[in-house]
């Protein structure tokens, strides 16, 4: 595909919720501490004791809608796009034209499990909603929306930990398309017992850390909060400083099984060169992967074989950050998290030390730089996200000049 013939869509802001602190400077400052680590989740572990989780901190962020009470996912969505919608300057006008879309794997299923910090029997509340009480699941981008006060399409996008991934090929239509300026894009998930719970009963949750790309690893380690960024048209954008450019994306769902990845990984290969070709770059172009690595034994080998095949002989010369170390698996909000990285990556110039692994994986011997910032020789970011049922997310984010 010819780049110069399709339409730019710039970054302009940035705000995320995690583990590391309820700002995008905390997140950076954290990527750059290798501050993220998972704790035991309260009223959870007396039951299944080996679940951990990266955990938004107590009180961070507030509430303060002006409807009901939010959900957990919801207040972090919240607290991200008005920290992405100051950092744009954006003006009321915009703001009130903008579209939502938010990807979200859980939705706010926590709610009907009778609370976070629930009795051992689940009963009690939950953010203020009686145990049991129906409430939608994927209210996410509506409640967002409305709080806002937007009137462009309120759009969540649940498929998943691939959803916020698809949620960002569909903003990037929006805007491509003619039919929305400004989009507020992203993911938010809130912790809920269910998932946890059953990646134990899968035996696919390290009881540790999480641990990408190491020998030793046991599974994945969920995380939560809500990164959002806000996508523009150039016209839009016009004036502003912008974090970088989306310049391509692919998705596809290969339906391989319910849960396990293909372990011949054709598709992913192919949605990662379909993102290469719309963005017009090649293998030599990448400065950076943000891989899926999720820590479990099929993923991390799969994808390292991937990326063996798209980055033909830059592969072993391409650095890796292992973004889900830091903060852990994010589910539905995983790759908006990675987009934010990617720009603030690109921002900054550098990429931050991975955490330390004890044991490297010979059967995955990514290029994983762990003694201090390495520089963004080049400008193009690679961003994964992979989910259960085969869905697949690739995006190529741009940080330089096109």
């Amino acid at each position: 595909m010819d780049p110069s013939a399709t339409p730019d869509v710039l970054v302009t802001g940035i705000g995320a919720v995690s583990c590391l602190g309820a700002t995008a400077d905390a997140f950076w400052t954290g990527l750059k501490a290798a501050a993220g680590h998972p704790t035991a989740v309260p009223g959870l572990t007396e039951r299944v004791p080996d679940v951990l989780a990266y955990q938004v901190p107590d009180g961070a962020p507030a509430t303060d809608s002006a409807h009901a009470a939010p959900g957990r996912a919801t207040r972090f969505a919240l607290s991200a796009a008005r920290e992405a919608i100051a950092d744009a300057g954006l003006e009321p006008r915009e703001i009130s034209g903008a579209a939502v879309v938010l990807g979200t794997a859980g939705g706010e299923g926590g709610g009907r499990e009778g609370g976070h910090t629930g009795d051992a029997d689940g009963e009690g509340t939950r953010d203020g909603a009686p145990a049991g009480a129906w409430e939608p699941v994927f209210s996410v981008a509506a409640a967002v929306g409305a709080e806002l006060g937007t009137f462009g399409p309120n759009i969540s996008v649940s498929n998943a930990c691939a959803a916020s991934g698809y949620a960002l090929s569909v903003a990037v239509d929006l805007i491509r398309r003619g039919e929305a300026d400004t989009v507020l894009l992203g993911g938010a998930e809130g912790i809920a017992w269910a998932p946890l719970a059953s990646f134990s009963r899968l035996g696919a949750a390290d009881p540790e850390t999480c641990r990408p790309f190491d020998a030793e690893r046991r599974g994945t380690v969920f995380g939560e909060g809500a990164a959002v960024l806000v996508l523009q048209s150039a016209r839009a954008a016009a004036g502003r400083p912008a974090y970088g450019r989306v310049l391509g994306t692919a998705w596809s769902c290969d339906a391989h099984h319910p849960t396990a990845p293909d372990p011949g990984g054709e598709q992913l290969v192919r949605v990662a060169r379909a993102a290469l070709d719309e963005a017009g770059r090649a293998p030599g172009d990448i400065g950076c992967v943000i891989p899926h690595g999720t820590g479990t034994l099929q993923n991390d080998v799969i994808e390292y074989r991937v990326l063996r095949e798209v980055l033909g002989e830059r592969a072993p010369a391409t650095p890796l950050f292992s973004l889900k170390a830091f903060i852990g698996h994010t589910a539905g909000a995983a790759a908006a998290f990675a987009a934010v990285t990617a720009a603030l990556i690109a921002r900054h110039g550098e990429i931050p030390a991975n955490v330390p692994l004890a044991s490297p994986d010979p059967e995955c011997p990514v290029l994983l730089p762990q003694d201090g910032p390495t520089p963004l020789e080049r400008p193009d970011v690679l961003v994964n996200a992979y989910a259960f049922g085969g869905s697949n997310f690739s995006m190529v984010f741009g940080g330089g000049a096109r």
